[in-house]
């Protein structure tokens, strides 16, 4: 499975569990998980997997640094720990590629390994996946904060984020409207 799903399902799972040791435990097994479902993968040599591995690493990365960064403070924690724990089991390959070793034992690879049911004909099932997680994590999300909505924490409403988004947004513009 990808990893940008595997972070997805950490993230709803972020939502679910209260704690972030479990949460971060649940993450890992999720992942073994998804990855025993029949998925899309089985890559036809080293390109065609490094062409969708750093577009995916890049993606995952950016949904679990979206997911942290918009969580309301008293989740922020356990929701990042479950989308490690879900993330972490795939830290082979990265390894593999730049230091010739994983950082788990070779039981674990194998495992891992034994366990992928995967084809190049899945991909709608991976994208179907993917929306599925991550909708389900934004609800779950919300109603972890909606539930709030009587008590006297702040409720979250994303508000705190758009000054930032517009300023960073404004400085890219301008950086391109420099003459080169």
């Amino acid at each position: 499975m990808l990893l940008t799903n595997h972070v997805l399902s950490g993230a709803l799972i972020g939502g679910a569990v209260r704690r972030p040791v479990p949460a971060f435990l649940v993450g890992v097994a999720s992942h073994f998980a998804l990855d025993a479902i029949p998925h899309w993968g089985d890559w036809r040599d080293r390109h065609q997997f490094l062409q969708v591995a750093v577009l995916d690493g890049l993606t995952g990365l950016a949904v679990m640094t979206a997911f942290a960064a918009t969580a309301p403070p008293s989740r922020r924690v356990t929701l990042t720990a479950a989308m490690l724990g879900a993330a972490l089991p795939d830290l082979d390959k990265p390894t593999l590629l730049w230091f010739g070793v994983s950082p788990f034992p070779a039981v674990v690879g194998r495992f891992h390994s034994g366990i992928q049911d995967e084809a190049l004909d899945r991909y709608g099932r991976e994208a179907f996946c993917a929306a599925l997680f991550a909708a389900s994590a934004l609800l779950m999300l919300r109603s972890t904060t909606s539930r709030r909505a009587g008590s006297n924490l702040p409720s979250y409403d994303g508000a705190h984020i758009r000054p930032a988004v517009s300023a960073f947004i404004a400085r890219v513009t301008a950086r391109r409207s420099l003459p080169a």
